[in-house]
């Protein structure tokens, strides 16, 4: 049975006196809980979360990083940066950063990579736009990315990576993909995992739903086939909010 796990995407919100209260008013909320419990937040704020989610079941990732391991790229983070204060996940290839940095398969599969080396655990990131959907292309440019971001791997890697589900026309706009749609998708991505590195390794790799989840709708998402959990995004800046995501099976 897949552990579900729940991450919380900040983008680009929270001073640091901000971050450290929402840690301090999420840990009792989601003590003891079965989901792994994360945090992705932006860079001036991680030394913070780090210091005071110790002692706490919340876990802190990193919302981007280069692949580098250091260089003239001038407001770039490297892997061993990241590593070097703690940070345990990072967030590979969110479509903000596709859509708006040109990030493309090949440097989500750099970066994969670069994390790995470090032992970093990574979320890698892959959805279609709406008019890739409409198009009747979905399946396929889901597929395509997560082959791409997974070339190269071995078996154990693979089975270490999350892969994040996020179709782009439900990030923040309030739409969902309905339960089915979603889980059909994910259905398609642990598929194609399967026919490259086997069905065992597709049988571990968690894989999550993205995507204007919320706590009234977390429960029918997190409860079908293959969604083994959530990246949160506008609903994990409420510390309420986002415990009720995490605590779905209490709902």
């Amino acid at each position: 049975m897949r552990r579900k796990v729940i991450a919380g995407n900040w983008k680009m919100n929270m001073l640091p006196d901000e971050a450290i209260k929402f840690i301090d008013d999420l840990a009792p909320l989601v003590k003891d809980v079965d989901a792994e419990v994360i945090i992705c937040a932006p860079y001036t704020d991680l030394f913070y979360c780090l210091n005071y989610a110790q002692d706490t079941n919340i876990h802190i990732g990193a919302q981007n990083m280069h692949y580098e391991e250091k260089g003239a790229f001038t407001g770039e983070v490297s892997p061993q940066m990241l590593k070097a204060i703690g940070v345990e996940y990072v967030i590979i290839g969110h479509s903000e950063r596709r859509q708006y940095y040109n990030e493309t398969d090949e440097t989500v599969n750099k970066k994969l990579k670069a994390a790995f080396e470090v032992g970093l655990k990574p979320i890698v990131c892959v959805g279609e736009s709406l008019e890739q959907r409409e198009a009747g292309k979905a399946e396929e440019i889901i597929t395509n990315q997560t082959r791409l971001a997974l070339d190269g791997l071995t078996n154990d890697q693979v089975k270490a990576t999350i892969i994040a589900y996020e179709p782009i026309w439900a990030i923040g706009t309030g739409k969902t993909a309905t339960s089915e749609d979603a889980n059909n998708a994910i259905k398609a991505i642990r598929a194609e995992v399967a026919r490259i590195y086997g069905e065992e390794v597709a049988e571990e790799i968690i894989i999550q739903y993205g995507g204007s989840v919320k706590s009234s709708n977390a429960k029918e998402l997190f409860t079908t086939s293959d969604i083994d959990g959530g990246l949160v995004g506008g609903a994990s800046l409420k510390p309420d909010e986002f415990s009720k995501i995490v605590r779905y099976n209490e709902q």
